[in-house]
């Protein structure tokens, strides 16, 4: 099989940049290419095609990422051209070849399945990916989050944020340092021309994130949008944001939508999906009659069924490949990255050693804390702070009481020391109590 023209003659290496299908990234465990399903959605057919990509020319080692993208793992230097050509005739190939984003927007799973949202986030989200890959220099971590009035996305570092506040407008969020500059009401007519215009002067800018721009700068994009700014409407809350909006927004397991009609929500465990898994989830979506699997933020797939008992039988059969299928799994409440020897910075199993904590976590897990084991201090899986992060370093972890992973850790332990602390201690008195004495 011939290597297609576009896939580039080596891949880069340097930190912060997004891996594609011509570009991917070298790893612990080789390289690592990204699929970026348009709108976040495969068939049946789509996904068995990565299933057998991954196992022919891959590891066959699969991951959801926390935009909703597929990455597959090990790819070999004599592979990726193959991988490129299998993944491009199944039309999950590169959107674009200029080292800009390769999928620029993130929607709720559930719009569009749920009667009850009559904003059209997905229609908006495919007018601002058209309208953006015009665009010259837009960093490749651009993200554009667009929310309906019923489901909200939660934290998810967007640069820019369309949040409706009624069937037919929205607001618009430019992402700061203290929470998001908002502009609006802005009509569902224009919305996409003013994103594309914020992000063409953002672009203008040289900035890599929008979050990181001076005031000035920042001010500067807002008049492009054409759109007031502060955003004003009686009586409109635009605060649906924290660390509780992703289990309100999505928990695992049935999701009634309208008589009918009902959503099975499943997460791969810490992110680990598997060639295996995809190839389940194809089955099961072929046997509901579900046109499309749809990926998750929260690392994780939706279906549709047509009735409940259709929905529980899909929802037990996902469970026994070891999917997540309970609200209350407290592998929900912990994060973590492929650590080693997948990847190159890693030292620590942090895959094995997060499936054992969690177990030991649940209690604190009830009461809405998080956990993160990061194979080093960059912190992949989840860059922001947690209540207790595992940070590997030569074989042993750093504890960080919450904090990133990059903070100064309070003490460093192995993990069979740390995991006997979290297993003796009193959810009631904390974690602080059960590392800091």
């Amino acid at each position: 099989m011939s290597v297609p023209r576009r896939i580039a003659p080596t891949a880069p290496s340097r930190r912060g940049w997004c891996p594609g299908l011509a570009r991917p990234m070298p790893t612990g465990d080789g390289l690592l290419a990204r699929i970026h399903p348009p709108g976040g959605r495969l068939s049946p057919a789509q996904a068995r095609a990565v299933a057998g990509a991954a196992r022919d020319f891959g590891n066959g080692h699969v991951d959801v990422t926390a935009r909703a993208n597929l990455q597959i793992r090990g790819v070999r230097a004599e592979t990726r051209g193959p991988l490129a050509a299998a993944v491009e005739a199944a039309g999950l190939g590169d959107a674009r070849h200029d080292g800009g984003p390769q999928r620029l927007t993130l929607t709720h799973p559930l719009g569009g399945l749920d009667p009850a949202e009559a904003f059209d986030a997905a229609g908006i989200a495919r007018a601002v990916e058209a309208l953006g890959r015009a665009l010259p220099g837009l960093p490749a971590k651009t993200l554009v989050a667009v929310e309906g009035l019923r489901w909200p996305l939660g934290e998810t570092g967007a640069d820019v944020l369309v949040r409706a506040t009624g069937p037919d407008e929205a607001a618009l969020g430019l992402a700061a340092e203290d929470g998001p500059l908002w502009l609006g009401p802005i009509g569902t007519t224009r919305l996409a021309d003013a994103v594309a215009a914020a992000l063409a002067a953002f672009a203008g800018t040289g900035g890599r994130r929008l979050r990181d721009l001076t005031d000035a700068e920042r001010a500067a994009v807002a008049r492009s949008a054409g759109a007031p700014a502060p955003f004003r409407a009686r009586g409109t809350d635009l605060s649906r944001t924290g660390a509780g909006a992703r289990d309100a927004a999505l928990p695992a397991g049935l999701i009634p939508l309208a008589p009918g009609r009902i959503a099975v929500v499943v997460e791969a465990a810490f992110g680990r999906c598997g060639a295996d898994g995809l190839e389940c989830l194809a089955a099961i979506a072929d046997g509901l009659g579900a046109p499309e699997i749809r990926l998750a933020p929260t690392r994780g797939f939706v279906l549709a069924a047509a009735d409940q008992a259709a929905a529980a039988g899909a929802l037990a059969a996902l469970a026994a490949q070891g999917f997540v299928t309970e609200p209350d799994d407290p592998r929900r409440a912990v994060a973590a990255c492929p650590g080693a020897p997948a990847c190159a910075s890693g030292t620590t199993p942090t895959l094995a050693d997060a499936a054992r904590l969690a177990e030991a976590f649940r209690p604190f897990a009830a009461r809405g804390l998080r956990a993160h084991v990061s194979g080093c201090p960059k912190g992949c899986a989840h860059p922001g702070a947690a209540d207790l992060t595992l940070v590997g370093a030569d074989g042993r972890y750093g504890l960080v009481l919450g904090g990133t992973p990059g903070a100064e850790p309070a003490m460093q332990l192995t993990f069979e020391a740390a995991l006997e602390r979290v297993r003796r201690a009193d959810s009631a008195l904390g974690l602080d109590h059960a590392f800091r004495t």
